[in-house]
Order: C-alpha cells, then structure tokens, then sequence
C-alpha cells in the first residue's frame, strides 16, 4: 500500500466502504456528514480522498465535499499567545467550537455554497474560505484527530455528524509515516521523531481511547482497506 497518505487511487476495498457511505444520504433530500476518525498518521485522509473520488465517480463531482477538520488549527500567533506553539495539533490548538459550528451549518443550509477553512502543510498554517461545499451536495465527508473525544466542543461536532468510522492499522508503519511526514515539512529526522515521540503518541493514546465509540472500524490492509471480520 502507497503510505504517503495523499494517494486516492487505492481500491482494493473501497466499493463497500462507499456503498456504506452512500447509504447514509437521506432519500427524501438533505445532506449527510460522514465523519473519518483515527490516530495521527492512521491514514484517515488517504481513506476520505478515496471515498470523495469513487462518490463522484459514481454520481458526479457536485453529490460529495470533503472538509478536513485540519483547516481549524489555531494559527501560529494564537498558539503562541496561549503558550501552546509546542503542543501544535493537540486538541486544545484547534477551535473546536468552529468546527462543530461549520459541521451544523452544513446540515443546515444545505442549498448554497458554504465556504470553510483548509490547512496549508506547507505554511504549517489554517487559510480561511479555502474550501467550498457547493450547494445540494448529498454528502461531506470530514476527518481528523479527534472527532471521537469526549469534551466539550468535540461532543458538540460529533453530535452534528451521522456516522464516525475509525481508521485503524500496524503502529509501525503509521509512525514511520508520521516522522516522514514531518521530515518532508522541514524537520530533520532527528526532530521528527522527537516530535512524534513527543507530541503524536500521546495525542494518539488519547484518541484510540474513542475507537469503541466508532459507529464502524475501518482496517487499513496492505493493499487498500477492510472491514473487521
């Protein structure tokens, strides 16, 4: 399996997991939030990609949105006002609270374009209005860290969403993604996997403590994905 984490041409197990997607589209009209859950460098933007992809494959460009959870990180400025510039991706450096808000919108007006934020990984910043969810889309798929924690501002985006699926796989390979990761963004290897150690592993102790809360468990196989037996 390609584990840089962008690629979306991975199929092996895709048709299922989309036609479970798909089924969460209300039939009488209205919109669907599909939420894509798991732990630092899990894969879960590799899994929404690919389910965005065979969507509109399959019903057009205009029927499916992605809208990561990333674009709400607290710019830098801010990290560094509350003293949390070396926490960065920690739940506290998001604005949950906007997100949870953006979330309900989005089930809300479902008839015109709604405008969100995304996040740069060059800049290492959030760009505001960077993304749209063009109007009578039937479906957004979001994903992130920490759609599954149990505090405030997280319950209140989980509550917005109608399904969270957990992204789960081998913990060595998801590291070693993690640490190239921040290696091909500026860190030398020696600082990636100080930050990893550091900072990734404990976030992602804290969400895989959500995965029982998942309405469903994806499993990241080598050549696509699976669901448990």
């Amino acid at each position: 399996m390609n584990t840089s984490g962008a690629s979306a041409s991975i199929h092996s197990g895709l048709g299922p997991l989309a036609d479970l997607a798909e089924a969460l589209v209300p039939s009488g009209g209205g919109r669907a939030l599909l939420g894509v859950c798991g732990v630092p460098g899990a894969g879960k933007s590799t899994l929404a990609e690919a389910l965005v992809a065979e969507l509109a494959r399959r019903h057009g460009p205009g029927f499916v949105a992605h809208v990561p959870m990333d674009g709400y990180h607290l710019a830098d400025v801010q990290l560094e006002r509350l003293g949390l510039r070396d926490r960065k991706g920690a739940p506290e450096t998001f604005d949950a609270l906007g997100y949870a808000a953006l979330l309900r919108r989005l089930r809300e007006d479902v008839e015109r374009d709604v405008y969100a934020p995304d996040f740069e990984r060059t800049l290492e910043q959030p760009i505001a209005g960077a993304m749209v969810v063009p109007g009578g889309s039937r479906l957004v798929v979001t994903e992130g860290n920490y759609l599954l924690l149990d505090d405030p501002g997280w319950r209140e985006a989980r509550a917005a969403l109608d399904a969270v699926w957990f992204v789960d796989g081998d913990d060595e390979v998801r590291r070693s993604r993690l640490v190239a990761r921040h290696v091909a963004f500026g860190k030398t290897p020696e600082a990636a996997a100080a930050w990893v150690s550091a900072v990734d592993e404990p976030n992602a102790a804290m969400v895989r403590a959500g995965r029982g809360a998942a309405d469903r468990v994806v499993l990241v196989a080598d050549d696509g994905w699976r669901l448990p037996d």
